[in-house]
């Protein structure tokens, strides 16, 4: 059988013994493997170093030190630390409990869990916006009260105080984000997207949903987005919505006692799985103030699966963002939330009303899609080895993840402090509506070091939240107010700093950072060959966010309708689209989209919609190992107690024996956490016999019932006696008798497929003949891993069908 998934926690069989480390909680790993000097039995063959060491030597396995594969899948770069990581299973367990549960139920009990689910869609939309709103003010009212009093500071000619301001606010707002990362919540890091999407795919981990990485992800990104590096807030959003949709999915958090009973009808993967969906639907709304294009983005990027009903529940919850939105901003616009208002959210009609374009505006549009998709796949390959070496940092120790932030944003504050200085001054324009210069608030017309009837362009656009420069470059009618030298100087920074900022150790994301810098390459493109277009430079900057945006994230559909709820101008959208393709086509002739490239980059098992076309030469059989550990439908209390202390698995196979068969006969699969239940509860008997037990009298269905993210029992905390140790237990009430099977002589392709449509974790592999043991081995997700099968066979390295597919992987992964 195939060594247990690592990210399923273990198949039923996997490997052999070794004993449990309790530092590596379950998913220690069970194989010695002879590819890898990171994977060690956890019995004590890695020589005796210390849990820390091993720490160091997994992390600098996933962050490409060591040249080998990961056999094993079993921990993956969760935030800012390396983390156990299992899978999820959509599977239905039919066994007895689940039954009698069922068929207690009545129409009283559909109609409840009917409501149920759009009354948490209500509530998710609504924490959502309520999430992205707080985001918003705190970054208006930081960023703008920081921006204020360094703008007074150079209105008095105070240059030296001013910057030392501008750096020192910064520098503790950039701390105050990791510290808070670091110490507190390590998986609020980065934007969440990657193990959101890892998620919906089926692989969990701890704590990417809690409370704490809810509040940290929050008040860091605040903090983080107003400290002028160049992230964003929409990843986080998108992360902080799944967190609520999990939160409350799971009936609250049972931690800060704070759950609802009445939410027991969500205790398994699916619904779960659903609502989270919904919630990244929610973030991106939030962000954008763009419900049809959260509904997208959820469909397009991080679901791996979608159904109609779903999409219902999404654009419900979406349209709740939208409404409450609307609500709080018409509260704040009475003068009473400070600066906000004035940015942020507000990025609606920042283009011409009635947008034309003829026949040979499609040139320049065209050029801008290439060298969009062109700049997009550079954005990426730089992007990854920027990652990489700063994951060489961070694995050092939690001093080096703030050594490296404080790093950055002091080079950050002296660069956007120092460039608008050789910018020249501009005089103001006659006939802006706008006050010129723009001094003790946000707008287009920054003073800094010039006279009162000029402004300077650069500051204009550093000098802003990155909400306002971008409604700055996407403004019409602004042809004339920015140098092209300028619009170059900005487009560059913001390019490479986009890149350096991301990969701290505090909340960030790439949305927003990527559309600016397209804005500015837009504009550029606008300057450079507008004189053959009637397009606005406005325009451009918009098509430029859109090109960049296909050419890293290769989203098309969500993309094009975001730009468009964005600019509020449904005119743009045959240009919108045109570039999108394009961009998107040239990009992807040269690595993968930066999201695929970040699960790959944290080392998580993400299974593809597609085969590999390589699967198709091999078998089930060629990727199972042995060998299987089973149990009998009734067993022996110790057994139990040995094998779950010594493996990992998460599921074991029940095969009944003569005489309670006339041969070795398959009965189903059980799971890890349903024998722990078993043994917690010790309603044992004393001889080998059939049970007579009334589950339905002695067992309830929630006590199976899945528990939240991330968490798990554990072997080690139930306590048996030698007298109960020598006792037996029925199976047979407790085991799935309908779990999936295949052959083992189906085709690896064909099985990937079903694995991944049904959402398994355990996939049983029968043998051809019935003179063989009833069961064979079990596929895991890590059995698909190309990692895995490469290993096992390393002739498909020489195989034509396989360098197809692989070649564009390992360009991505490299």
């Amino acid at each position: 059988m195939a060594p247990r998934d690592p990210k399923d926690g273990g198949g039923a069989g996997g490997g052999g013994g070794g004993a449990a480390d309790p530092e590596a909680d379950i998913e220690a790993p069970l194989l010695v493997s002879s590819g890898s000097s990171f994977f060690l039995d956890p019995a004590g063959e890695d020589g005796g170093e210390g849990d820390e060491e091993r720490r160091r030597r997994r992390r600098r396995f996933l962050l490409g030190s060591y040249t080998q594969s990961n056999t094993t899948s079993q921990v993956a770069l969760v935030g800012a630390d390396v983390c156990p990581i299992q899978s999820l299973d959509y599977e239905l367990i039919e066994n007895d409990v689940f039954k009698q549960d069922w068929r207690a139920r009545g129409r009283g009990h559909i109609v409840r869990y009917v409501a149920l689910k759009w009354a948490l869609c209500f509530l998710v939309g609504a924490f959502a916006a309520a999430a992205g709103f707080v985001a918003n003010l705190g970054v208006e009212n930081v960023a703008g009260a920081k921006f204020v009093i360094t703008s007074n500071l150079m209105l008095e000619g105070k240059h030296g105080s001013a910057f030392a301001v501008f750096l020192a606010s910064n520098f503790a707002l950039t701390m105050l984000a990791a510290v808070l990362t670091v110490y507190v919540a390590p998986a609020a890091a980065g934007s969440g997207i990657p193990e959101v999407k890892a998620y919906l795919n089926g692989v969990d981990a701890p704590n990417i949903f809690s409370l704490k990485t809810l509040i940290v992800k929050i008040v860091g990104c605040i903090a983080a987005v107003s400290s002028s590096l160049h992230v964003g807030k929409a990843g986080p959003l998108v992360h902080t919505g799944a967190c609520i949709a999990s939160i409350l999915g799971q009936g609250g958090s049972r931690k800060y006692h704070m759950t609802c009973k009445w939410l027991r009808y969500f205790k398994n993967d699916r619904d779960r799985r659903d609502l989270v969906t919904c919630g990244s639907a929610a973030g991106i709304a939030a962000a954008f103030r763009a419900p049809v294009g959260g509904v997208l983005f959820a469909l397009e990027t991080v679901s791996s699966w979608w159904r109609s009903a779903l999409l219902w529940r999404a654009f419900f919850t979406t349209a709740m963002v939208a409404v409450v939105l609307r609500a709080l901003i018409d509260f704040c616009k009475s003068g009473k939330c400070g600066l906000f208002g004035k940015g942020g959210l507000i990025m609606f009609d920042v283009t011409a009303d009635y947008v034309t374009y003829h026949l040979v505006d499609l040139p320049p549009v065209i050029t801008l899609g290439v060298f969009g998709g062109i700049l997009g796949s550079l954005y990426n390959f730089f992007l990854d080895k920027v990652l990489r070496l700063y994951n060489l940092i961070n694995e050092k120790g939690k001093t080096y993840k703030l050594l490296l932030a404080a790093t950055v944003t002091v080079c950050t504050s002296c660069c956007l402090f120092g460039l608008p200085w050789i910018a020249s001054c501009k005089p103001c324009p006659t006939d802006s509506e706008e006050a010129c210069p723009s001094i003790g608030r946000s707008g287009n017309f920054k003073k800094f070091q010039c006279g009162m009837t000029e402004y300077n362009d650069l500051a204009s656009l550093f000098f802003n939240t990155n909400d306002d420069t971008i409604r700055n470059l996407y403004s019409a009618g602004t042809d004339d107010e920015f140098h092209m030298s300028s619009i170059l100087v900005f487009f560059a920074a913001s390019y490479f700093l986009g890149i350096f900022s991301y990969g701290l150790a505090l909340p960030s994301g790439l949305f927003v950072p990527v559309i600016l810098t397209g804005a500015a390459y837009g504009r550029l493109v606008g300057m450079l060959i507008g004189s053959q277009s009637t397009l606005d430079h406005g325009l451009f900057a918009v098509l430029g966010s859109a090109a960049l945006l296909g050419g890293s994230m290769r989203m098309t559909v969500s993309v094009c309708v975001i730009i468009l709820e964005l600019t509020n101008n449904l005119l743009m959208l045959p240009l919108v689209m045109l570039v999108l393709l394009i961009s998107k086509v040239v990009a992807d002739a040269f690595n993968a989209n930066v999201y695929d490239l970040l699960v790959r980059l944290k080392g998580f098992p993400h299974l593809e919609g597609y085969a590999e076309p390589y699967m198709r030469q091999l078998s089930v059989s060629d990727v199972v190992t042995g060998p299987l550990q089973t149990f009998s439908g009734i067993e022996k209390v110790g057994h139990i107690v040995h094998v779950l202390k010594t493996t990992g698995h998460n599921g074991f196979p029940v095969v009944d024996e003569p005489p309670f068969s006339d041969s070795p006969t398959l009965y189903g699969l059980i799971l890890r956490d349903h024998l722990l239940v078993l043994l917690r509860k010790k309603d044992f008997i004393r001889s080998c016999t059939a049970s007579t037990l009334n589950t339905s009298k002695h067992f309830a269905h929630d006590e199976f019932a899945k528990r939240g993210s991330g968490k798990q029992d554990s072997i080690e905390d139930i306590r048996l006696s030698a007298e109960e140790l020598e006792m037996f237990v029925d199976l047979h009430p407790f085991t799935n008798t309908s779990p999936y099977t295949v052959l083992e002589t189906m085709s690896l392709a064909k099985a990937l497929i079903l694995f991944r449509e049904v959402g398994l974790r355990h996939l049983l592999v029968l043998p051809k003949s019935s003179k063989r043991a009833p069961v064979v081995g079990i596929l895991t997700r890590h059995d698909f891993m190309p990692e895995h099968i490469l290993g096992l066979h390393p002739f498909l390295f020489k195989s034509r069908w396989k360098k197809v597919r692989l070649g564009k992987l390992n360009t991505s992964i490299l």
